[in-house]
């Protein structure tokens, strides 16, 4: 009899298999964000510790974004603890500039690439815990 996945073993109810046990539910985490419909910046509480300038230049970041383009954007850890860029908007929103998102972001990534690495680095020892010097290897 083949061995169910720990999803259906979840589901049935049946005790998880040992080899399952140690497994780490990572869900996305969003570290900040902004939006030209509510004219708000968010930055999540657990990231309040990040040096000021850090967080002033988050800030600054994302409420530019909104105020050059509109819509929203979203910067959030994914399950690998990698930063990623979110951007939406309302499809009724006829100020939304797509084109100019897409050139935003990528300047974005191009411009920041130090610090969104240094944000990445600083989510994985921080706050999932990592050990990094077997990277650093």
């Amino acid at each position: 009899m083949p061995e169910q996945s720990y999803y259906a073993e979840l589901a049935l109810g049946n005790k998880i298999p040992k080899q399952h046990k140690e497994i780490k539910f990572m869900e996305e985490i969003v570290l900040c964000g902004a939006s030209s419909y509510t004219k708000k910046f968010y930055l999540n509480p657990q990231f309040s510790n990040l040096p000021e300038g850090i967080r002033e230049d988050l800030k600054i970041m994302c409420v530019l974004y909104t105020s050059e383009v509109s819509g929203s954007i979203e910067l959030v850890y994914n399950e690998d603890g990698e930063l990623e860029i979110r951007t939406d908007h309302k499809d009724e929103d006829a100020l939304f500039d797509e084109i100019g998102s897409y050139l935003l972001v990528r300047r974005m990534q191009k411009e920041r690439s130090e610090m969104f690495e240094a944000l990445e680095l600083y989510y994985k020892v921080f706050v999932l815990k990592e050990d990094i010097s077997a990277d650093e290897q």
